[in-house]
């Protein structure tokens, strides 16, 4: 099969081929861990983890997904609790897993941390200095963005067309107001430093990326991913000094951006205030399920916008899918995803084609319709766990069915009082069966 991802180098849709089918790379910029996730950051692990899975039904994938555990805002954060940064970052990871869990997110292969990995991110600082790519000054380093000829092609940014100031600071130790930091001293409030040999500090956010993604994944890799409004400037940024740290290295072939989540047509941030928290919907009774609904009903690549009719909308659509179905989850394993559906996601991942069909497996109504999207279902991760049939129950309604169609009547008969006798009913449809748990009344 042929899959096709939208390159946010190229802005042109492109065939997908990795250097190496055996060993898929991707790297995806991680949580900054200071607050709970919001939806919008919910979205991008999302799409970055159904793209993931999706690979993975053709590849060996490796999946780095990095932690952010030292940062200003974290810092802010911890001396405003009276806290200690490494047992409030230790928390807020906590509260990042239990999110992605209940949102039904998978894994990645791998969660480095920022703070695990100061001595590679050292390393690479030392190598772009002796390169003359990076120059210290006053217990600073700074990427020389000049000293890269490419700087601005991701992004399609022309420096002198830029605003000094607009997005980095202007900072008189700097040679140029566009080149940013990869180590900073450390100040006294922010009880947070490693020795580096320029001395005690920490790393610049963009250089943390570069050096995990090459600590685990070497260079060249696949695939890099994060959302829409990190394509400048820290993914600009890690481009310039991955490829500078080691002209070997082309760093990724394939940048896949998703789109913001907006609220009335505004990007939703915590610096807006106009942010809705996974862990909020969830406490009000939106399930994951629902929540992973909505955000498939849009192209990832597109703005989506959050509203209590798109939530509502994607429970009643959970709701109505489940209700059809009665499966047994080992089952599935035995049921292909239709090829039709699969070709949607090949597409750029055209989540949005891939409900509609979705909806006429629906309206077909036969029992291997309705496998068929059990398994699709299974595969977003739509299935509710009141749905999931026990193995024994669903093959004594299949055998059921079997003695209908042979007209075995008494046959049949005694399987439904035996099905009912163990708490579920077997509901007769036109080409197939349903079985529904009963409940106590």
């Amino acid at each position: 099969m042929h899959i096709f991802f939208t390159n946010s180098f190229t802005n042109r849709k492109e065939l997908f081929e990795p250097h190496d089918p055996q060993n898929v790379k991707m790297y995806v910029c991680g949580p900054t861990v200071y607050d709970r996730i919001h939806i919008g950051n919910a979205r991008s692990i999302f799409v970055f983890d159904l793209i993931f899975n999706f690979l993975r039904q053709f590849y060996n994938v490796t999946y780095v997904r990095n932690i952010t555990d030292v940062d200003d805002k974290i810092i802010a954060r911890a001396n405003s609790h009276n806290e200690d940064i490494k047992s409030f970052t230790a928390r807020m990871t906590q509260y990042f897993h239990q999110d992605t869990a209940e949102l039904g997110c998978s894994k990645p292969s791998h969660e480095p941390k920022a703070t695990d990995n100061i001595n590679a991110i050292i390393k690479m600082i030392k190598s772009l200095i002796a390169n003359g790519n990076a120059y210290c000054s006053n217990k600073h380093v700074y990427f020389n963005v000049a000293s890269f000829k490419d700087y601005g092609k991701l992004s399609n940014k022309n420096l002198s067309q830029l605003q000094p100031g607009a997005r980095v600071m202007q900072v008189k130790e700097k040679k140029s107001p566009f080149d940013f930091v990869l180590w900073k001293p450390s100040k006294l409030a922010e009880n947070m430093s490693f020795e580096s040999p320029w001395g005690a500090g920490r790393p610049g956010w963009h250089i943390e990326c570069s050096a995990m993604s090459k600590s685990l994944l070497g260079n060249n890799i696949d695939i890099h991913g994060g959302g829409s409004d990190l394509l400048f400037p820290h993914h600009e940024n890690e481009i310039a000094q991955s490829k500078c740290e080691s002209h070997e290295n082309q760093f990724a072939k394939y940048w896949l951006h998703n789109g913001y989540l907006t609220v009335g047509n505004e990007k939703m941030s915590k610096s807006l205030g106009n942010f809705t928290t996974v862990r909020g919907l969830i406490d009000n009774g939106v399930s994951g399920a629902a929540l992973r609904y909505f955000f498939l009903t849009s192209h990832y690549r597109k703005p989506l916008d959050y509203n209590k009719k798109a939530i509502a909308d994607a429970q009643k659509n959970i709701i109505k899918i489940n209700s059809y179905l009665s499966f047994n989850e080992p089952l599935l394993d035995k049921i292909n995803l239709p090829v039709d559906f699969l070709n949607f996601l090949a597409d750029d991942l055209n989540t949005p084609k891939a409900l509609a069909y979705m909806h006429q497996l629906i309206s077909k109504g036969t029992q291997e319709s309705k496998g068929e999207l059990a398994v699709c279902c299974k595969f977003f991760g739509l299935l509710t766990k009141k749905h999931i049939i026990d193995t024994n129950i669903y093959k004594l309604a299949q055998q059921r069915f079997e003695y209908k169609k042979a007209q075995k009547w008494e046959r049949a008969d005694q399987i439904r009082t035996k099905v009912e006798s163990k708490g579920y009913q077997i509901l007769d449809e036109r080409n197939g069966f349903k079985i529904i748990q009963k409940t106590n009344t």
